[in-house]
């Protein structure tokens, strides 16, 4: 009797215990997650191609020297306009960008005396690339007809002098340096995988051995920018610019890409390593300030040959997520912090606004990258 008032006291307590356990199946819901936009290049891209037909075109159909006016005329600025104007093209398929080109480039060969040739072998190598890649863009072959006018002007530069290579201008044959060697490595090679020409071929591995052996550190893939500058022999080493390394990487890929030799897209990854982690041309992961005038084009040449080497399929994802994300950075730093809006105008230093006047060479380079950005989005590599 005992036994069972004992066991029953302890059913009803331990009933009465369960009745009033806490709680332990209430769902707590989760903290809503922020919403992330996703930037828009493509409309950003429209914006700086707006700001550069707005404030720099002539009324005598070419880029000006800046947004206050000043009517200089920079042969080799018109190149990288005739570029952007492809990139405009390319993305939209906007025929306002084709007559654009088209007036631009009557522009260009009227204010530099009725040709398209002229004394600098670079500047003829930066044209003679844009109408190839315009010819590609819209098979006028009058642009075709422009860029092997120049290919065979081209190839009248190389001597012997300094061991071979493109002489910078028709007046100073002696001195040789990367912008007159590299861009037209480039522009044999794409030659030849349009055309397939042999001797295109030749010419650009020629010229781009010339290149690596004379002016490229074989250790870093650092591109120096030329040779016999004071007449003396030396190398200018000090003289390390964005855009020669972008010119460089750039004819590494375009042999590659025409002979399949993996030596070239190593050469290529080397020097693009190399502007991703130097700290003097890229100081906290942004291209470093290269001034207005001539220099506010450099930056823009570099990315442009950088994005295109981050759309090889070869290249290791992982390299590939670098040069991208390296990218991006800088691109997402001009928009917030270097470019002034509503105006869309573009500083020499991506992280600051610029003044009043700003040089189209700036303003250039920032319409390329805003484009390779639009560029890489469409691709879905961001």
């Amino acid at each position: 009797m005992l036994f069972r008032t004992t066991a029953g006291a302890l059913l009803a307590a331990l009933a009465l215990t369960s009745c009033h356990e806490p709680v332990d199946d209430a769902i707590t819901p989760p903290a809503p997650k922020p919403v992330v936009v996703e930037a828009n290049w493509a409309a950003r891209a429209d914006s700086a191609q707006a700001a550069l037909n707005q404030g720099f075109w002539s009324s005598d159909q070419y880029y000006l020297q800046n947004n206050a006016g000043q009517t200089n005329f920079n042969y080799w600025w018109q190149a990288h306009g005739l570029d952007v104007l492809v990139d405009g093209y390319q993305r939209t398929k906007v025929l306002d960008y084709t007559a654009r080109m088209q007036l631009q480039q009557q522009g260009t060969k009227k204010k530099n005396g009725n040709t398209y040739l002229n004394n600098f072998y670079d500047d003829m190598a930066w044209q003679a690339l844009a109408n190839l890649r315009a010819y590609q863009a819209t098979q006028d072959q009058s642009y075709k007809a422009t860029a092997q006018l120049l290919w065979t002007d081209l190839k009248g530069g190389w001597n012997t002098n300094q061991g071979g290579g493109i002489a910078w201008k028709k007046d100073q044959l002696d001195y040789k340096n990367t912008p007159a060697n590299a861009p037209v490595a480039i522009l044999g090679a794409r030659l030849y995988q349009l055309d397939r020409n042999p001797d295109d071929l030749a010419w650009a591995q020629k010229i781009y051995d010339w290149q690596k052996k004379n002016l490229v550190d074989p250790t870093t893939g650092a591109v120096w920018d030329g040779i016999n500058r004071q007449g003396n022999g030396q190398v200018d080493k000090d003289w390390r610019f964005s855009y020669n390394q972008g010119t460089f990487l750039g004819a590494g890929l375009e042999l590659y890409r025409a002979t399949q030799q993996s030596s070239y897209l190593d050469d290529a990854n080397r020097t693009a390593s190399y502007v991703l982690n130097d700290s003097q041309l890229s100081p906290n992961g942004i291209l470093k300030d290269e001034g207005g005038g001539d220099g506010g084009l450099f930056k823009g040449i570099l990315v442009r040959y950088l994005a295109l080497l981050a759309t090889e399929p070869t290249v290791p994802a992982a390299t590939r997520a670098n040069y991208v994300s390296f990218l991006k950075f800088n691109a997402e730093s001009l928009y917030k912090k270097g470019t002034r809006k509503p105006q869309f105008l573009f500083n020499t230093n991506w992280t600051t606004q610029p003044g009043g006047t700003v040089d189209g060479s700036t303003q250039l380079s920032g319409v390329m990258l805003f484009e390779v950005m639009a560029d890489l989005q469409a691709r879905k590599l961001l």
